[in-house]
């Protein structure tokens, strides 16, 4: 019983099919396509894929780009379900002050998180981070309350910003480094810097709050760009939102 697991971002769909609709399922195939491009999806990445009998899946792109991906769907007798955030799920309580408008991926990636923080039969906190064209810092308690999060611009929104307010500074291809000496550089790694600092603080109050180590996990295609400036243990889990997604789909 194959599962398909999408994740519509701002600027890309990402799909996972795995042999089974359960957390710890055995991953077939999985891809990603530009927003741009997902009216191929059909005649290409999905023709040969044997087809699934099940789907869930997140999108904050909007219901325009989530019909696209819809239209791409009928190439199988399947039902597109996509998640919408509850106040209780998969031993998260949301605590967020209206707990539909809480982001779907964020939702999926927590439930996935909590997933990895009760592994081994221990509790812990988790404080996850998805590294985008937003950048979200998101903290679970030792009991699974989602205790609240930060919203950031990711670094091309910070690099662009930057671009348009002021004068002679150019979208740039530096690297991230400690002490920069020319302003690509500058620019990369100020905004590297302004990112790590804000999970390293989040990262702390989270440990202060419940007196206890907490994961940190971070996920999202520009992750790596953070990962040299990032002080607390941490793991890269690039399937973070797919394992929510397992999770939800399996409570189903």
């Amino acid at each position: 019983m194959t599962f398909l697991a999408i994740d519509i971002g701002n600027t890309r769909l990402k799909w996972g099919l795995y042999d089974a609709p359960r957390p710890g399922a055995t991953l077939l195939a999985h891809g990603a396509a530009f927003l741009e491009t997902i009216d191929t999806l059909a005649n290409t990445d999905w023709k040969a894929l044997p087809a699934p009998a099940a789907m869930l899946g997140c999108v904050v792109a909007g219901d325009v780009v989530r019909r696209r991906a819809e239209e791409q769907l009928e190439i199988w007798d399947l039902e597109p379900r996509w998640v919408v955030p509850t106040a209780q799920d998969c031993g998260v309580v949301n605590g967020y002050e209206h707990p539909s408008r809480l982001g779907a991926d964020r939702w999926a990636a927590l439930v996935g998180a909590r997933q990895r923080a009760l592994a081994g039969g221990l509790r812990r906190p988790a404080l996850v981070v998805m590294v985008g064209t937003a950048v979200t810092v998101d903290a679970l308690d030792a009991d699974g309350r989602f205790l609240g999060g930060l919203i950031l611009p990711g670094f091309g929104l910070m690099l662009r910003a930057l671009e348009m307010g002021t004068a002679g500074l150019k979208v740039p291809t530096g690297e991230v480094v400690d002490f920069p000496k020319n302003t690509s550089d500058a620019l990369m790694s100020g905004g590297a810097a302004a990112l790590a600092g804000a999970i390293e603080r989040q990262h702390r109050r989270l440990v202060q709050v419940t007196g206890a180590s907490a994961l940190l996990l971070m996920t999202g295609g520009a992750a790596v760009k953070l990962a040299p400036l990032v002080h607390p243990p941490f793991e890269i889990v690039d399937s973070l939102i797919f394992e929510g997604l397992l999770a939800l789909q399996a409570r189903r």
